[in-house]
Protein backbone atom coordinates (compact mmCIF):
# COMPACT_ATOMS: atom_id res chain seq x y z
CA UNK A 1 0.00 0.00 0.00
CA UNK A 2 2.23 2.68 -1.37
CA UNK A 3 1.23 5.95 -0.42
CA UNK A 4 3.36 7.80 -3.27
CA UNK A 5 0.84 6.12 -5.84
CA UNK A 6 -2.05 8.03 -4.84
CA UNK A 7 -3.98 10.12 -7.00
CA UNK A 8 -3.18 13.68 -6.51
CA UNK A 9 -5.33 16.50 -6.32
CA UNK A 10 -5.15 19.89 -8.10
CA UNK A 11 -5.12 22.56 -5.53
CA UNK A 12 -5.41 26.68 -6.24
CA UNK A 13 -3.10 28.53 -3.37
CA UNK A 14 -3.59 32.70 -3.23
CA UNK A 15 0.30 33.91 -2.40
CA UNK A 16 0.66 36.90 -0.84
CA UNK A 17 3.46 38.94 1.97
CA UNK A 18 4.00 39.88 4.63
CA UNK A 19 6.77 43.05 5.50
CA UNK A 20 9.48 40.03 5.59
CA UNK A 21 8.63 39.55 1.87
CA UNK A 22 8.19 35.96 2.66
CA UNK A 23 5.95 34.29 0.25
CA UNK A 24 2.82 32.82 2.08
CA UNK A 25 -0.09 30.98 0.67
CA UNK A 26 -3.76 30.10 1.55
CA UNK A 27 -5.92 27.98 -0.15
CA UNK A 28 -8.01 29.63 -2.80
CA UNK A 29 -11.48 27.68 -1.70
CA UNK A 30 -11.02 29.72 1.61
CA UNK A 31 -10.72 33.28 0.26
CA UNK A 32 -14.11 34.83 -1.10
CA UNK A 33 -12.41 38.36 -2.28
CA UNK A 34 -9.22 40.59 -2.04
CA UNK A 35 -9.97 44.54 -0.96
CA UNK A 36 -8.13 47.27 -0.28
CA UNK A 37 -7.55 48.11 3.35
CA UNK A 38 -11.07 50.07 4.21
CA UNK A 39 -11.25 52.25 7.24
CA UNK A 40 -11.32 50.51 10.57
CA UNK A 41 -13.40 50.97 13.55
CA UNK A 42 -11.06 49.97 16.69
CA UNK A 43 -12.67 48.37 19.01
CA UNK A 44 -12.24 48.33 22.98
CA UNK A 45 -10.99 45.40 25.14
CA UNK A 46 -10.38 43.78 21.86
CA UNK A 47 -7.74 41.37 21.29
CA UNK A 48 -4.21 43.11 20.28
CA UNK A 49 -4.67 40.92 17.24
CA UNK A 50 -7.76 42.20 16.01
CA UNK A 51 -7.18 45.64 14.21
CA UNK A 52 -10.34 46.72 13.94
CA UNK A 53 -13.85 46.00 12.34
CA UNK A 54 -14.88 46.97 8.53
CA UNK A 55 -17.96 47.36 7.23
CA UNK A 56 -18.66 45.05 3.84
CA UNK A 57 -21.64 46.08 2.01
CA UNK A 58 -23.71 46.85 5.33
CA UNK A 59 -22.04 43.92 7.69
CA UNK A 60 -19.13 44.16 9.98
CA UNK A 61 -15.90 42.59 9.39
CA UNK A 62 -12.84 41.82 12.03
CA UNK A 63 -9.75 42.42 10.40
CA UNK A 64 -7.05 40.17 12.00
CA UNK A 65 -3.77 41.79 11.90
CA UNK A 66 -1.92 38.90 10.40
CA UNK A 67 1.54 40.00 10.90
CA UNK A 68 1.43 40.22 14.70
CA UNK A 69 -0.58 37.39 15.06
CA UNK A 70 1.84 35.02 13.52
CA UNK A 71 5.02 36.65 15.50
CA UNK A 72 5.99 38.73 12.35
CA UNK A 73 6.97 42.56 12.44
CA UNK A 74 4.16 45.06 11.86
CA UNK A 75 3.64 46.66 8.09
CA UNK A 76 5.69 49.52 7.23
CA UNK A 77 2.15 51.18 6.89
CA UNK A 78 -0.20 50.00 9.13
CA UNK A 79 -3.01 51.47 6.97
CA UNK A 80 -1.90 50.44 3.78
CA UNK A 81 -1.85 47.17 2.40
CA UNK A 82 -4.78 45.09 1.52
CA UNK A 83 -7.52 42.37 3.26
CA UNK A 84 -7.79 38.90 2.28
CA UNK A 85 -11.45 37.59 3.17
CA UNK A 86 -11.96 34.55 4.55
CA UNK A 87 -14.45 32.07 5.23
CA UNK A 88 -13.45 28.78 7.11
CA UNK A 89 -14.81 26.73 9.49
CA UNK A 90 -18.46 28.56 9.50
CA UNK A 91 -16.53 32.00 10.21
CA UNK A 92 -15.53 35.31 8.15
CA UNK A 93 -12.63 37.27 8.75
CA UNK A 94 -10.44 40.13 6.96
CA UNK A 95 -6.67 39.42 7.29
CA UNK A 96 -4.07 42.17 6.89
CA UNK A 97 -1.56 41.70 4.49
CA UNK A 98 0.90 43.47 3.11
CA UNK A 99 -0.04 42.48 -0.76
CA UNK A 100 -0.71 39.63 -2.73
CA UNK A 101 1.06 37.81 -5.64
CA UNK A 102 -0.75 35.81 -7.29
CA UNK A 103 -2.71 32.80 -8.07
CA UNK A 104 -1.15 29.27 -8.29
CA UNK A 105 -1.93 25.82 -9.10
CA UNK A 106 -0.11 22.82 -7.87
CA UNK A 107 -0.84 19.23 -7.00
CA UNK A 108 -1.43 18.32 -3.03
CA UNK A 109 1.32 16.12 -3.67
CA UNK A 110 3.39 19.39 -4.20
CA UNK A 111 3.04 20.42 -0.19
CA UNK A 112 5.58 18.91 1.89
CA UNK A 113 5.17 18.86 5.82
CA UNK A 114 7.22 21.98 7.14
CA UNK A 115 10.70 21.55 7.67
CA UNK A 116 11.57 21.02 11.52
CA UNK A 117 12.77 24.11 12.24
CA UNK A 118 11.03 26.50 9.85
CA UNK A 119 10.19 30.01 10.94
CA UNK A 120 6.62 30.07 11.55
CA UNK A 121 6.55 26.50 11.71
CA UNK A 122 3.91 26.79 14.34
CA UNK A 123 1.31 28.56 12.22
CA UNK A 124 2.10 27.05 8.59
CA UNK A 125 0.04 23.11 7.71
CA UNK A 126 3.17 22.80 4.88
CA UNK A 127 5.53 23.92 1.81
CA UNK A 128 5.89 23.95 -1.30
CA UNK A 129 8.08 25.42 -3.84
CA UNK A 130 7.04 28.16 -6.81
CA UNK A 131 9.69 29.21 -9.73
CA UNK A 132 12.01 27.86 -6.88
CA UNK A 133 11.28 29.63 -4.28
CA UNK A 134 9.59 28.71 -0.78
CA UNK A 135 6.03 29.13 -0.42
CA UNK A 136 4.95 28.53 3.75
CA UNK A 137 0.89 27.45 3.58
CA UNK A 138 -1.02 29.40 6.48
CA UNK A 139 -2.96 27.29 9.17
CA UNK A 140 -5.48 30.09 9.33
CA UNK A 141 -7.40 27.78 11.71
CA UNK A 142 -4.51 27.93 14.29
CA UNK A 143 -4.54 32.13 13.81
CA UNK A 144 -8.00 32.26 14.37
CA UNK A 145 -8.09 30.06 17.25
CA UNK A 146 -5.38 31.90 18.71
CA UNK A 147 -7.87 34.89 18.87
CA UNK A 148 -11.13 33.54 19.35
CA UNK A 149 -11.34 30.17 21.21
CA UNK A 150 -14.37 28.68 20.34
CA UNK A 151 -16.86 28.80 23.14
CA UNK A 152 -17.65 25.84 24.97
CA UNK A 153 -20.57 23.91 23.78
CA UNK A 154 -23.31 21.98 25.74
CA UNK A 155 -22.01 18.73 26.24
CA UNK A 156 -22.78 16.94 23.16
CA UNK A 157 -23.27 13.35 25.06
CA UNK A 158 -26.48 12.70 25.94
CA UNK A 159 -26.68 9.85 23.00
CA UNK A 160 -28.98 7.10 24.14
CA UNK A 161 -27.85 3.78 25.67
CA UNK A 162 -27.71 1.78 22.84
CA UNK A 163 -26.23 4.59 20.88
CA UNK A 164 -23.27 5.07 23.72
CA UNK A 165 -22.74 1.36 23.69
CA UNK A 166 -21.90 1.27 19.69
CA UNK A 167 -19.37 4.60 20.10
CA UNK A 168 -18.06 2.88 23.18
CA UNK A 169 -17.18 -0.13 20.63
CA UNK A 170 -15.83 2.11 18.11
CA UNK A 171 -12.23 2.08 16.82
CA UNK A 172 -11.94 5.67 15.48
CA UNK A 173 -8.62 7.36 13.57
CA UNK A 174 -9.06 11.15 13.28
CA UNK A 175 -6.41 12.70 10.47
CA UNK A 176 -5.54 16.19 10.90
CA UNK A 177 -2.25 18.35 10.07
CA UNK A 178 -3.96 20.83 11.97
CA UNK A 179 -3.20 20.50 15.84
CA UNK A 180 -5.97 22.84 16.76
CA UNK A 181 -8.32 20.91 15.03
CA UNK A 182 -6.97 17.35 15.93
CA UNK A 183 -7.29 18.64 19.45
CA UNK A 184 -10.90 19.60 18.89
CA UNK A 185 -12.08 16.52 17.55
CA UNK A 186 -10.24 14.57 20.47
CA UNK A 187 -11.99 16.82 23.09
CA UNK A 188 -15.65 15.84 21.37
CA UNK A 189 -14.37 12.03 21.37
CA UNK A 190 -13.50 12.55 25.46
CA UNK A 191 -16.56 13.96 26.26
CA UNK A 192 -18.61 11.11 24.74
CA UNK A 193 -16.30 8.51 26.66
CA UNK A 194 -14.05 7.56 23.60
CA UNK A 195 -10.38 7.53 23.29
CA UNK A 196 -9.21 7.75 19.34
CA UNK A 197 -6.11 6.90 18.07
CA UNK A 198 -4.75 10.19 15.96
CA UNK A 199 -2.16 10.99 13.14
CA UNK A 200 -1.07 14.67 11.46
CA UNK A 201 -1.02 12.90 7.74
CA UNK A 202 -2.28 10.75 5.63
CA UNK A 203 1.06 8.76 5.66
CA UNK A 204 0.95 8.58 9.42
CA UNK A 205 -2.87 7.28 9.28
CA UNK A 206 -1.56 4.42 6.62
CA UNK A 207 0.58 3.59 9.45
CA UNK A 208 -1.88 3.36 12.33
CA UNK A 209 -4.18 1.11 10.34
CA UNK A 210 -1.79 -1.32 9.03
CA UNK A 211 0.12 -1.02 12.65
CA UNK A 212 -3.51 -2.05 14.52
CA UNK A 213 -4.87 -4.32 11.36
CA UNK A 214 -5.82 -7.77 12.80
CA UNK A 215 -6.12 -6.31 16.26
CA UNK A 216 -8.88 -5.94 18.52
CA UNK A 217 -7.90 -2.12 18.32
CA UNK A 218 -8.65 -2.58 14.66
CA UNK A 219 -9.68 0.83 12.99
CA UNK A 220 -13.18 0.78 11.29
CA UNK A 221 -14.26 4.58 11.41
CA UNK A 222 -12.21 7.29 10.20
CA UNK A 223 -12.63 11.13 10.46
CA UNK A 224 -10.22 12.80 8.08
CA UNK A 225 -9.46 16.51 6.96
CA UNK A 226 -9.38 17.39 3.04
CA UNK A 227 -6.47 19.20 3.52
CA UNK A 228 -3.46 17.73 4.45
CA UNK A 229 0.26 18.34 2.99
CA UNK A 230 1.51 15.21 0.58
CA UNK A 231 -1.70 13.67 0.37
CA UNK A 232 -4.99 15.31 0.96
CA UNK A 233 -8.57 13.67 2.17
CA UNK A 234 -9.56 12.91 -1.29
CA UNK A 235 -6.43 10.57 -2.51
CA UNK A 236 -6.75 9.61 0.98
CA UNK A 237 -9.75 8.72 0.53
CA UNK A 238 -9.34 6.93 -2.42
CA UNK A 239 -6.13 4.92 -1.32
CA UNK A 240 -8.48 3.85 0.97
CA UNK A 241 -10.97 2.79 -1.51
CA UNK A 242 -8.61 0.82 -3.75
CA UNK A 243 -7.41 -1.36 -1.06
CA UNK A 244 -9.07 -4.54 0.04
CA UNK A 245 -8.03 -4.61 3.59
CA UNK A 246 -9.30 -1.01 3.76
CA UNK A 247 -12.37 -0.85 1.73
CA UNK A 248 -14.73 -0.99 4.28
CA UNK A 249 -13.59 1.31 7.03
CA UNK A 250 -16.28 4.00 7.10
CA UNK A 251 -14.64 7.52 6.19
CA UNK A 252 -16.05 11.01 7.35
CA UNK A 253 -14.25 14.08 5.48
CA UNK A 254 -14.18 16.53 8.13
CA UNK A 255 -13.35 20.33 6.23
CA UNK A 256 -13.16 23.15 7.20
CA UNK A 257 -14.32 24.21 3.69
CA UNK A 258 -17.66 24.17 2.91
CA UNK A 259 -18.85 21.23 2.68
CA UNK A 260 -21.62 21.76 0.47
CA UNK A 261 -18.91 22.83 -2.14
CA UNK A 262 -17.09 19.70 -1.48
CA UNK A 263 -19.75 17.01 -1.33
CA UNK A 264 -19.90 15.50 -4.73
CA UNK A 265 -15.93 15.64 -4.55
CA UNK A 266 -16.23 13.83 -1.74
CA UNK A 267 -18.71 11.24 -2.73
CA UNK A 268 -16.72 10.81 -6.22
CA UNK A 269 -13.49 9.57 -3.55
CA UNK A 270 -15.75 7.29 -1.74
CA UNK A 271 -16.05 9.14 1.73
CA UNK A 272 -19.18 8.34 3.25
CA UNK A 273 -19.75 11.73 4.84
CA UNK A 274 -18.83 15.09 4.85
CA UNK A 275 -18.86 17.75 7.62
CA UNK A 276 -17.99 21.14 7.96
CA UNK A 277 -15.93 22.07 10.83
CA UNK A 278 -16.79 22.73 13.76
CA UNK A 279 -19.72 21.86 16.06
CA UNK A 280 -19.34 19.24 18.42
CA UNK A 281 -23.01 18.17 18.92
CA UNK A 282 -23.08 17.85 14.72
CA UNK A 283 -19.78 15.44 14.93
CA UNK A 284 -21.23 13.51 17.68
CA UNK A 285 -24.13 13.07 15.78
CA UNK A 286 -22.49 11.70 12.46
CA UNK A 287 -19.98 9.52 14.67
CA UNK A 288 -23.09 8.10 15.70
CA UNK A 289 -24.67 7.30 12.65
CA UNK A 290 -21.30 5.78 11.52
CA UNK A 291 -21.46 3.45 14.73
CA UNK A 292 -24.57 2.24 13.12
CA UNK A 293 -23.13 1.45 9.74
CA UNK A 294 -20.17 -0.01 10.91
CA UNK A 295 -22.80 -2.42 13.12
CA UNK A 296 -24.60 -3.12 10.58
CA UNK A 297 -22.13 -4.07 8.02
CA UNK A 298 -20.20 -6.46 10.26
CA UNK A 299 -23.64 -8.41 10.69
Amino acid sequence: MATQNARADSLSLLLFTLRSGKLMAINLLKVSEIIPCPPLTKLPEAHPHVKGVATLRGNSLSVIDLSRAIGEMPLADPDGGCLIVTEISRSRQGLHVQAVSRIVHCLSTDIKPPPFGSGNRSFITGVTRVDNTLVQVLDIEKVIHGIAPPQPEPHPGEVGEEDASLLAAANILVVDDSQVALQQSVHTLRNLGIECHTARSAKDAINVLLELQGTEREINIIVSDIEMSEMDGFAFTRTLRETPDFQHLYILLHTSLDSAMSGNKAKEAGANAILTKFSSPELTDCLVVAARAVVFAER
